[in-house]
């Protein structure tokens, strides 16, 4: 039967999402994903401007996904459930969309500004940002600095989960409760003005 051009469309995100996951971007190729799909070269063209076109459909796509998960899972009232509730939601998402993950945990190509992971970092940070100012804010912190913390948190746990991709081991529950034990107990004895760090002199 002769594909319509919405199932076309969804056919090669399909396809594009398989092969950046597995190759990474260039080594993917516009003739290696019409020939996945039984198309010619145009086709891909067609729809998508190229595999640049395809690629940031797909990042799109899983950045969606991830946030939307993480949103829906922010319901607990106190500050450690909601880390937990995070770290939780973004390791399901790494074990349910495994292909989804490697893709933006990958170098992304230049004229990108997303699907790095310095980029995911970003995008996750500012949905837990708010968040973590309001609890400064209840401890007499200072909530000009709950971004730098924000993205630190985040970036711990994507980087765990980014090692944890492969071993898958131990279980994710349990990684979870070592992350959270790290940040939680860290941000519960924060001090409010850390002295600043010195170099040491060199002999």
């Amino acid at each position: 039967m002769r594909m319509s051009g919405r199932e076309r469309r969804e056919q090669l995100v399909d396809i594009g999402r398989t092969l950046f996951a597995e190759k990474g971007f260039e080594a993917v190729s516009v003739e290696e994903i019409a020939a996945k799909a039984g198309v010619s070269k145009p086709v891909v063209y067609e729809h998508f401007g190229g595999k640049e076109g395809l690629y940031a459909v797909v990042v799109d796509r899983e950045m969606t996904r991830l946030l939307s998960m993480i949103s829906d899972a922010l319901r607990g009232s106190h500050p450690r459930r909601l880390l937990e509730e995070a770290g939780m939601a973004l390791f399901d998402y790494i074990d349910e969309h495994s292909d989804g993950f490697r893709i933006l945990v990958r170098d992304s190509p230049v004229s990108q500004q997303t699907g790095s992971l310095a980029s995911l970092i970003v995008d996750i940070a500012a949905q837990v940002e708010h968040l973590l100012a309001e609890q400064f804010r209840a401890h007499g912190l200072p909530t000009r600095l709950a971004p730098m913390y924000s993205r630190m948190l985040v970036g711990m746990t994507a980087l765990t989960g980014q090692w944890w991709l492969d071993v898958r081991k131990p279980r994710k529950e349990e990684v979870v409760a070592h992350l959270v034990n790290l940040s939680w107990n860290g941000l519960s004895h924060l001090d409010t003005s850390p002295p600043a760090v010195h170099r040491g002199s060199r002999d």
